[in-house]
C-alpha cells in the first residue's frame, strides 16, 4: 500500500449512484481508539479511588463522550469522504472539529483522567517535562488569549487560501494537518478562553476574544457567500450529490461558517457574560454583607 493510499478516503458508487462511505484510515482511527482508550482506563482508575465529587466527574465523563462522539463523527462517517467532493459537507466538518467538539472535549478537562491511564514512570515523566522551563515558556507564551486567538484564526484563514486549500485535497497528509490545525488550535483557543480551564482567566476578556472570533470567520463566512466565482473548484465536483450547482455548494459552505458557527462562537460569549454578571453581583452581596456584618 503506498503512503498517499493510506491516507485516502474516497466515494465509491453503487447500482450508478454515488455513495460515501466510512472513513477507517488508521492515521484517524488509531488516534480516536488510543485517546478513548485512555480516558476510559484513566477515569476509571479515578473513580475507584474517591468517591468524592463523582457528580462532578460524572457530568465530565458525559461531556468527554459527548465531543470524542462528535469529533469521531467527523473524520469517520460519510461526512469526511464528503467533504473530498462537496465545499459544504468539507465546512461541516471543520465547524464541527472547531466549534463543537472542541469545547466539549476541554470543558470535560480530560488531562488528569488520561495521565492516571498511564504507568507510573511514564507520569512522573510527564510532570517532570510539564516543569522544564522551555516548555512552561513556550506554554506561557501560546496561552496567553490574545495569542491563542490569533493562532486559531491563523489556521482558519490560512487554510482557507485558495492554493493551500486545494492542495490539502490532493494530498492525504496535509489534508490531516489541515484537520489536526483546526482541532489543535480549537482546544488550544477553548482551553484559554473557557473559564476555570487552564490557567485562569477574566470574563471580560475571554467574551472580547469570542466575539472577535466570531467576526472574522463571519466575515469569512460572508465572503464565500457573496463571491460570484468559485474558490476551490476541485472541492466542487461532487457538489450534485446534494442537488447543487458549484457556486450554491459554496454559499452553502459560507452560510455554515458564517451563521451556525458564529452563533456557537457569539453563544458561548454571552454565557460568559451571563456568569461575569452572576459572580459579580454575588461578590458585591458577599461584600455588603460584610460590611453590614
Amino acid at each position: 500500500m503506498s503512503f498517499d493510499a493510506l491516507f485516502s478516503t474516497s466515494i465509491c458508487y453503487g447500482n450508478g449512484a454515488p455513495q460515501a462511505g466510512w472513513t477507517l484510515a488508521l492515521p484517524i482511527t488509531l488516534p480516536l481508539a488510543a485517546i478513548l482508550l485512555l480516558y476510559v482506563a484513566g477515569a476509571g482508575r479515578l473513580w475507584r479511588r474517591s468517591g468524592r465529587g463523582r457528580r462532578l466527574r460524572s457530568r465530565q465523563a458525559l461531556l468527554f463522550a459527548a465531543g470524542w462522539s462528535v469529533l469521531a463523527f467527523a473524520l469517520v462517517s460519510p461526512i469526511h469522504a464528503l467533504g473530498e467532493h462537496v465545499f459544504a459537507a468539507h465546512m461541516i466538518e471543520h465547524e464541527l472539529l472547531m466549534a463543537v467538539a472542541a469545547p466539549l472535549l476541554v470543558a470535560s478537562r480530560p488531562t488528569a483522567a488520561m495521565m492516571w491511564a498511564l504507568p507510573v514512570q511514564l507520569r512522573q515523566i510527564f510532570g517532570a517535562a510539564g516543569h522544564a522551563n522551555a516548555l512552561r515558556a513556550v506554554w506561557a507564551f501560546i496561552s496567553r488569549p490574545v495569542v491563542a486567538t490569533v493562532l486559531h484564526g491563523a489556521a482558519i484563514w490560512i487554510w482557507h487560501v485558495p492554493a493551500l486549500f486545494e492542495a490539502a485535497l490532493q494530498q492525504g497528509f496535509l489534508h490531516y494537518a489541515q484537520h489536526a490545525s483546526f482541532l489543535g488550535s480549537g482546544l488550544l483557543f477553548w482551553w484559554v478562553l473557557l473559564p476555570g480551564l487552564g490557567r485562569e482567566q477574566a470574563c471580560g476578556n475571554a467574551v472580547m476574544h469570542l466575539f472577535f472570533t466570531s467576526l472574522h470567520t463571519g466575515l469569512l463566512g460572508v465572503l464565500l457567500v457573496v463571491s460570484p466565482r468559485l474558490w476551490y473548484p476541485d472541492n466542487a465536483i461532487g457538489s450534485d450529490l446534494w442537488g447543487l450547482n458549484p457556486l450554491e455548494d459554496q454559499q452553502l459552505a459560507g452560510l455554515v461558517m458564517w451563521i451556525p458557527a458564529g452563533l456557537i462562537y457569539g453563544g458561548a460569549a454571552l454565557l460568559l457574560v451571563a456568569l461575569w454578571i452572576q459572580t459579580s453581583g454575588r461578590r458585591q452581596q458577599a461584600f455588603q454583607q460584610l460590611r453590614i456584618v
